[in-house]
């Protein structure tokens, strides 16, 4: 079994983990009727996008989600939370020296051992989490969770849903597609979005991203005999239908959309295996993006 298998497979028992916790840390996560920005690398980002947009659907506040390196310094907010599993990324850490004395700020990290410690003001450390593959899975899903959890919006069908998700054959035919895109909506936008990342790194397969409506702007052009559409969420009205006309392959995500995640996880890797790649050592990706000064 690879890095990435063993680690997507304990994401359940993270998951119970992360939301009994989440009352500990009540007062260092985003308080309701903060502003606030939460920002990440990669994987972390999206998970960003998510969390933004849940807590901002929830009524707890405006809530924005940026890649560290593109934060807009001019836009005040009450807390920014950083995302970051080494604990080490540079543009992570450049922003939180940045905004050392003007803005509070929240590291949510695997690793207690890293330069994050001291570069927020408050840290959550998920060592529990941490993970030895390039490829992400477990931390960016408990980190969510925990941030689910504090907003009030994780129950036990979640991790239901989650160990559904890793027992159930994939479905038939998807491995064998030749071109992936993944849906969302709303908070499951971030999701989709990280779906993507995960096939093409695992995978190097072709794989695309978008909100659900604006498919059909462009995007469902590419759609055909020996590609897959897979929604996270619930769908627009019509739009399986209209996959299922071009000749594509239509995947209805029905678990929780975390839960959904974890099966494109399970996807990434399959089709690594069926393409004679380590999803261990994908191609031109190291743990953590650190850059020369």
């Amino acid at each position: 079994m690879t890095h990435v298998e063993d680690e997507l497979t304990s994401q359940p028992e993270c998951w119970i983990r992360a939301a009994s916790q989440a009352d500990r840390y009540r007062g260092v996560l985003p308080a309701p009727g903060e502003r606030v920005a939460i920002v990440g690398c990669g994987t972390s980002y999206f998970m960003a996008q998510a969390a933004a947009a849940l807590r901002e659907g929830a009524g707890q506040g405006e809530t924005d989600a940026f890649a560290a390196s593109e934060f807009p310094y001019g836009r005040p907010y009450d807390r920014v939370v950083a995302l970051t599993r080494s604990g080490t990324t540079t543009e992570v850490l450049g922003l939180l020296g940045k905004l050392r004395g003007h803005t509070r700020t929240t590291a949510i990290t695997a690793d207690p051992d890293t330069p994050v410690m001291a570069a927020a003001d408050d840290v959550v450390v998920l060592d529990y989490a941490d993970e030895r593959s390039v490829v992400q899975t477990r931390f960016a899903t408990t980190a969510l969770t925990l941030l689910r959890a504090h907003l009030g919006l994780h129950t036990d069908t979640v991790v239901t849903d989650a160990r559904t998700a890793l027992a159930t054959p994939l479905p038939e035919g998807l491995v064998a597609c030749t071109q992936f895109t993944f849906l969302g909506r709303g908070w499951t936008v971030g999701l989709a979005n990280e779906a993507g990342l995960k096939m093409r790194e695992a995978s190097l397969a072709w794989t695309e991203a978008y909100p659900a409506m604006e498919y059909r702007h462009g995007p469902i052009s590419i759609t055909t005999h020996g590609t897959a559409a897979w929604m996270l969420g619930d769908a627009p009205e019509g739009l399986a239908e209209q996959v299922r006309a071009t000749g594509g392959l239509w995947i209805a995500g029905t678990l929780d959309p975390l839960a959904e995640l974890v099966r494109a996880q399970r996807l990434a890797v399959a089709v690594a295996a069926a393409r004679g790649f380590d999803p261990d050592q994908p191609r031109h990706l190291t743990r953590s993006v650190i850059l020369a000064p």
